[in-house]
């Protein structure tokens, strides 16, 4: 079944998922705050819409992939986006922000009459262009079924429990990635020094336990110094942050977090690689080795 969908932010994830949904024969409606990165998407059948309230005023799904929760409260609440929706509706929050804010954006749709899932994702623009994102799904069963053709013209949706668990779940999943992105750069490094052969090190180590995406795509791109941003640094930083705060509230340590997301500090701040892919903790990995990085390509 084909919905009215509003997609608001068209950034390097937002752009790929309009997509798949127009693709998937979805009629949507896009906003961006600098339209122009939504302008392509007019050629594919999307409507363009100057500002977001315009953008949501007929949808029944809006869909935001904003840059973190105070831009996702920001639109929602101060622009006159959440006044314009109409009742029923169902917003579909796809950033990646704090469980917390989750559980107040849909506690305050809610008053409004408007449903409220928070659906953070994984798989990169890779996996957004692909359509086969991991969806992590927070909110109530039966909003969650109704927006499931959606889901898959996007990706792989789970539902993982009520509102925020979806934020939760994504937190979680960028502990493994930060850390593995971490782990993966060391063993790149020793093999590297070593003298072994780095495509044949990961052609060992397929179907191995210590095989992941992260080994064999990242591993990869810090072989060849790619770190064009697919995931960028600072948004990982973003997420390690965010892990770290909800950690505190729930008055547990984590440590290896702690540890990695430091070390996210220092290549976004000391090394201005907040710009680049994720993958690129390689360099800070580097420097702090007093190795040079190689020219990247």
């Amino acid at each position: 079944m084909t919905t009215s969908v509003a997609l608001l932010g068209t950034g390097l994830m937002g752009f790929p998922m309009a997509r798949r949904l127009l693709a998937a024969g979805h009629q949507l409606t896009v906003w961006n705050r600098d339209l122009s990165k939504a302008q392509p998407l007019a050629e594919e059948g999307a409507r363009l819409a100057d500002s977001a309230a315009a953008a949501v005023s007929d949808a029944t799904h809006i869909i935001t992939m904003l840059t973190d929760g105070m831009v996702v409260d920001h639109v929602l609440f101060e622009t006159g986006v959440a006044e314009a929706i109409t009742s029923g509706a169902t917003v579909i929050d796809m950033s990646s922000i704090q469980p917390g804010q989750a559980r107040q954006h849909a506690g305050r749709l809610a008053k409004l009459g408007i449903s409220h899932l928070d659906a953070p994702v994984s798989g990169g623009t890779g996996g957004a262009e692909a359509g086969t994102l991991a969806i992590m799904v927070g909110g109530e069963t039966a909003t969650f079924d109704k927006a499931a053709g959606l889901f898959s013209a996007m990706g792989r949706a789970t539902r993982v429990g009520p509102s925020g668990a979806g934020q939760l779940a994504k937190l979680a999943n960028q502990a493994i990635v930060g850390i593995a992105i971490g782990a993966v750069a060391e063993a790149t490094l020793l093999v590297s020094e070593g003298g072994g052969d780095l495509d044949a090190f990961r052609a060992a180590l397929a179907g191995g336990f210590a095989d992941s995406t992260i080994l064999q795509v990242h591993g990869q791109r810090m072989q060849a110094n790619d770190f064009a941003p697919r995931g960028r640094a600072s948004v990982q930083l973003k997420d390690l942050n965010n892990v770290l705060l909800e950690a505190r509230e729930l008055g547990i340590k984590l440590p290896l977090v702690e540890a990695i997301r430091d070390r996210f500090v220092r290549l976004a701040n000391d090394l201005d690689g907040g710009n680049l892919d994720h993958s690129a903790l390689f360099i800070e990995l580097l420097d702090l080795n007093g190795r040079p990085p190689a020219p990247r390509v």
